[in-house]
């Protein structure tokens, strides 16, 4: 329950498939996959010879679809293609069919054999004339090669595109630090990036911001900072409004909120003014930390600086001020908010019964769920498992286990703590027959995992055997 609601968090297209193979299909080689066994549709006499031809295409078309390389093996694949190139008419392979099959090729062998055999479609089907998208997946593929610790087979790759004409570009870096990136290589994405900039073309504002983002999940803040300070340095990189935001996400999710601040210093020295869903990730911030005032400070200097508060902010204030214990601060913002145009949705009512269950106020929760749907608000699955979970811990078991049927009759799932505290309160109360049934709906349901949920039934029966126990006793 004290975790911030879901709602509050914030190349080209490569198919492995091959399209446009010839029709009849050559002598399937043992590392394609043949394409299932499908009834052929027999075109009517009645129909024309272009309908008969339109028929065709679409077979050959739907034939490609399930054609994908199996085997590593270049030889194979060459053999395969060497088929291929025999038996079909040249207008029917154009550049999506070779791309496609290079691209099937290559993943699942190695760079320098998914080269290997680029050389091999060019050499062989002269007609062929790769594109930009070619040699990206080349280019994608040599980035994820772990034996190339120097990037050798990169360069080779990126001095291939430049002498056939395609010298790298911005669609180049992107695809380059996001493929190493995705491998663990964040160390020669920055070689790259640097060595872009200064001889082809610098990351747009996308790419770098991708970049800074991935790095401020796996890398130190100190280390962030000095690459954007050697980025700017060096290449004339600089951060924009979008960098800071993710860089104060950042040192917000981590609760340091000293920085936060000194980072939206730093923002608007350099020009920049914060924007809604800026005020919105420090406003988070300080909702972790149960920082009421603070909350209530972002809120007031958002106003001054004339930014318009949206329905995240009203949502995170009312979720921020109810956290911290301020339930009755946070209901007079449900008229404010309306005043301004965005009306209370069920994040807006879960965060209000949430803060109301934590001070022990369940039944007056449950009154909010009356008013929720009056106003034509739909609850959600929190909602029922927040005021599960507290009338469960307030000891309203007749209204926990009414709100819990209507949940089993909606199909609802039970969240963790709902269900462990539902659990709790009905041993307590000597009905393990109904705590069974309700482990067995959270099983079915699929709500928890077999271990979780029978984890909490049991530690529940043995607190109720261990006060029995003392009962006898006495």
């Amino acid at each position: 329950m004290g975790k911030l609601p879901p709602s509050f968090r914030n190349s080209f297209p490569i198919t492995a498939l091959l399209k446009n193979p010839p029709s009849p299909l050559p002598q399937q080689s043992p590392s394609l996959t043949p394409p299932a066994s499908q009834p052929r549709h027999v075109p009517s006499s009645k129909k024309s010879s272009s309908s008969k031809r339109k028929q065709l295409k679409t077979d050959r078309t739907s034939d490609s679809n399930s054609m994908v390389f199996n085997s590593p093996s270049l030889s194979d694949a060459k053999k395969t293609f060497n088929s291929i190139i025999v038996s079909s008419p040249a207008q029917h392979l154009d550049i999506r069919f070779h791309n496609a099959i290079l691209q099937s090729f290559s993943q699942v062998s190695t760079p320098q054999d998914s080269l290997a055999f680029f050389h091999h479609m060019t050499k062989t089907h002269p007609s062929f004339i790769p594109n930009r998208s070619t040699y990206n997946i080349l280019l994608s593929h040599s980035c994820k090669c772990p034996s190339d610790s120097d990037l050798s087979l990169l360069h080779n790759t990126l001095d291939l595109m430049a002498h056939n004409g395609f010298p790298p570009d911005q669609s180049s870096v992107d695809l380059v630090v996001r493929s190493l990136c995705s491998v663990g290589r964040e160390d020669k994405a920055v070689e790259l990036v640097k060595e872009f900039s200064l001889k082809h073309s610098p990351p747009d504002s996308f790419t770098y911001n991708f970049f800074i983002r991935h790095l401020s999940k796996t890398r130190v803040l100190s280390s962030v900072y000095s690459l954007i300070e050697d980025l700017q340095n060096t290449v004339n990189l600089k951060p924009d409004l979008v960098t800071y935001t993710i860089l104060i996400d950042s040192v917000c999710r981590s609760k340091n909120l000293r920085e936060a601040t000194r980072l939206l210093g730093v923002l608007r020295e350099s020009g920049f003014k914060p924007d809604c869903f800026l005020y919105n990730t420090i406003m988070k911030g300080y909702c972790m930390l149960d920082s009421g005032n603070e909350v209530i400070g972002v809120y007031k200097k958002m106003m001054e600086d004339g930014v318009e508060p949206d329905l995240v902010t009203y949502n995170t204030l009312i979720y921020g001020l109810s956290k911290a214990g301020r339930v009755s601060e946070s209901r007079k913002f449900l008229r404010v908010m309306a005043e301004m145009g965005h009306f209370p949705d069920a994040v807006t009512y879960t965060s209000l019964m949430n803060g109301m269950c934590r001070k022990g106020d369940a039944l007056g929760a449950l009154e909010l769920l009356e008013e929720m749907e009056q106003k034509g608000c739909s609850p959600n699955s929190c909602t029922y498992n927040t005021l599960l979970h507290g009338l469960g811990k307030s000891r309203f078991l007749d209204k926990a286990v009414e709100l819990y049927e209507m949940m089993k009759s909606s199909g609802m799932k039970l969240e963790t703590a709902s269900y462990a505290t539902f659990v709790r309160a009905l041993c307590r109360a000597d009905r393990v027959a109904e705590a069974y049934g309700v482990f067995d709906y959270a099983v079915e349901s699929k709500s928890l995992t077999d271990v979780a949920a029978y984890s909490a039934l049991e530690s529940s029966l043995k607190w109720l055997k261990k006060t029995r126990e003392q009962r006898t006793e006495l």
